[in-house]
């Protein structure tokens, strides 16, 4: 997955400044690069999604985290969206899908 997002990215212009796997190196990443926005897949080894976010959260309230999740449940979404995520996409997901999910959260889009 970390793969696709990094192609994906790049093919959309964006600059990818680090990727890491597993909970405690994405915060330590997050820490020294403190990218502009961050894709955080719910599930990886060390952490929860969840617990990430609000480590992220600590050291950067305004930090944008845009959440990747196989997971559909109506609860969690609520929980992501009163944390403040700037958007949620679902796996499995197409190109068309992710550049328009891109768009919107860097106004790239209408």
């Amino acid at each position: 997955m970390r793969f696709t997002i990094r192609a994906l990215l790049a093919e959309l212009g964006h600059d990818v400044v680090g990727e890491a796997g597993d909970g405690e190196s994405a915060v330590k990443s997050y820490a020294a690069l403190r990218p502009d926005m961050v894709f955080l897949d719910m599930i990886l080894p060390g952490k929860s999604g969840l617990e990430i976010l609000d480590d992220l959260l600590r050291i950067e309230p305004g930090v944008r985290v845009v959440i990747i999740t196989a997971v559909s449940q109506n609860e969690l979404d609520r929980k992501l969206v009163k944390k403040g995520v700037a958007g949620i996409i679902r796996k499995p997901f197409s190109y068309a899908e992710f550049k328009e999910s891109v768009g919107r959260l860097t106004g790239e889009t209408p």
